[in-house]
């Protein structure tokens, strides 16, 4: 999940104390992009919005959670958190005191033993996983102020379940994930890529990554985009459409609207775009 800034939303980022991005050990690079500290206080409740970002998180509430408007419910204390399809209001209020670890597209499966597309828009907990490492992490993050402590604990979790991924399979879907960093978008030619016939292309890249060939795109053209915009705000939407591989400016904008909530327009009226994926 990408959290956005959101001018509309009272407070959003008034009350923050602290954001810091930190880097995971070499060690872990390869299935850690990195991970992130969060810290607000504010007296009434604020408003964020989180928009899909081809990565999933692992999250730990040390503060107050989160409420998601939509289901009506709070965050776990700790969960994992699979591939979103769309954007989510939250609110928030008090104490928020959140560490975030930061997946590449096939680096929980590194980690955690199951087919990645079992957490397809989920945010799955330690109980849900019967997961006793993954609960014995939560309590110890939950009890310490230390963050450096914190970093830590996480790296020595994961360093102890780090294990090798099937060399041929990982390869093939590192190898589509490239070209559509790229641009490609094409089901029948990343599977080309892979070696792969079409079915058994989707269901190797599903296991591997959380999202299907054509959800993950999705999402990542869309990040380009925001990137782009990032780099080039002036940029007209026509040439943005082109660049990132849309149909059309209906097409990209009718993406827009359904993974933010927002029109490209609307999106930059609203917060400084940014790409987590591409950042």
């Amino acid at each position: 999940m990408q959290y956005i800034v959101n001018t509309g939303f009272a407070g959003r980022y008034q009350f923050m104390e602290e954001f810091r991005i930190i880097q995971p050990s070499p060690l872990l690079a390869p299935y850690i992009k990195n991970y992130w500290l969060l810290k607000t206080a504010c007296d009434s409740p604020a408003l964020a919005r989180t928009v899909p970002c081809g990565m999933m998180n692992l999250i730990f509430h040390r503060g107050n959670r989160l409420l998601s408007i939509h289901d009506n419910l709070v965050h776990p204390r700790a969960f994992l958190s699979g591939h979103e399809k769309t954007f989510a209001d939250l609110q928030y209020t008090g104490q928020v005191n959140m560490f975030s670890v930061v997946f590449r597209p096939v680096g929980v499966k590194a980690f955690f033993k199951l087919p990645m597309n079992k957490l397809h828009n989920l945010r799955v907990t330690a109980g849900d996983l019967e997961d006793k490492e993954l609960a014995a992490l939560e309590q110890s993050l939950t009890s310490t102020e230390n963050d450096e402590l914190c970093i830590l604990l996480i790296e020595q979790f994961l360093l102890k379940r780090l294990s090798h991924l099937a060399e041929h399979n990982l390869k093939r879907i590192e190898a589509t994930i490239q070209q559509i960093n790229s641009g490609q978008t094409d089901i029948a030619r990343l599977a080309d890529t892979a070696c792969l016939s079409t079915k058994q292309f989707q269901r190797i890249f599903s296991e591997h990554v959380g999202a299907n060939p054509k959800e993950f795109t999705r999402t990542i053209r869309f990040q380009r985009a925001l990137h782009k915009l990032e780099h080039c705000p002036e940029i007209p939407f026509t040439t943005l459409a082109h660049a990132c591989d849309y149909f059309d400016q209906s097409h990209m904008i009718k993406d827009f609207k359904a993974l933010s909530g927002y029109t490209p327009s609307e999106y930059l009226a609203a917060c400084p775009p940014h790409s987590d994926y591409f950042g």
